[in-house]
């Protein structure tokens, strides 16, 4: 059997009551979960000194609801576990708490919220647990809700365990649908232990990503997959012509140049290779 928890059981039945508390014993993991809490909400970028309400998704037993608190902000927690409900209700969390499916939509009134978190419970919608379960449709109704209900210029920050790049492409894709921007930020991309995904979708503006940890500030980022670069990619695709910047596209604008008449340098081996950048 995985290792995946989610290969295992559905949420609600994986996280019962005895995994449940082990959120409220095992030091290690209310580390982990805190720290992944602490750089979500970093990841939202929110006005500092000023209180909002933060939507917490899949809040399990309020470990990142804590994060939220303490920072002065306001939350309201989402989770289908209703084991894990139990131990946040039990450690009297000061969020409002709602039992509910994710991949159900969410039920919160337009622009309710400031932004949103999520840690470790993205992968689960990706699931087909019971016969009606369509992971695209279900992603897309939950981002589409989740589009509704955050404020204009808000952001949404997700730490996830994607399983593979076909998984992250099939969550970026309805998130994308849904209507936000953004991309996926991979802190310390180069450690095995050290990587954690973050999703951060925004509801509007032109919003750059976000700087990830554990990156030379002279690398070029492989770890910022920006959906504006994405679309490009497809649609340069479906059209059949070469990615921009490539070594084809190069050579078929060299081609059409000479075509023209004008003056182009002859191919060799390191058209299209990109060039190493040297820090003196």
């Amino acid at each position: 059997m995985s290792g995946r928890p989610e290969h295992q059981a559905p949420p609600e039945i994986f996280y019962n009551e005895d995994e449940a508390r082990k959120y409220t014993r095992n030091t290690r993991m209310i580390e982990i979960q805190l720290a992944m809490s602490e750089r979500a909400v970093e990841l939202l970028c929110l006005q500092e000194d000023t209180p909002c309400h933060i939507l917490d998704l899949g809040c399990g037993s309020g470990l990142s609801g804590e994060t939220l608190s303490e920072q002065g902000h306001v939350w309201t927690g989402v989770d289908i576990s209703r084991a894990m409900l139990t131990v946040a209700k039990e450690k009297e969390v000061e969020g409002d708490l709602i039992h509910g499916d994710l991949g159900q939509g969410l039920p919160f009134r337009a622009g309710a919220f400031d932004g949103a978190i999520s840690i470790s419970a993205l992968q689960w919608l990706c699931n087909a647990d019971r016969t009606s379960h369509n992971p695209s449709k279900r992603l897309y109704k939950f981002f589409t809700s989740l589009y509704g209900c955050l404020s204009r210029g808000s952001r949404a920050v997700f730490q996830f365990y994607p399983e593979n790049s076909t998984q992250i492409e099939l969550i970026t894709a309805q998130a994308m649908k849904a209507g936000f921007t953004g991309g996926l930020v991979v802190d310390y991309p180069n450690s095995t232990k050290a990587k954690k995904f973050f999703l951060c979708l925004m509801t509007g503006g032109s919003q750059p990503l976000p700087k990830a940890l554990g990156v030379d500030s002279n690398e070029e980022a492989p770890n910022h997959v920006s959906f504006a670069h994405k679309r490009e990619r497809m649609k340069q695709l479906r059209s059949g012509k070469a990615p921009k910047k490539s070594r084809d596209w190069i050579l078929e604008k060299k081609e059409r140049y000479r075509r023209q008449g004008k003056e182009t340098r002859d191919d060799t081996r390191y058209t299209g290779r990109k060039r190493p950048t040297h820090v003196w």
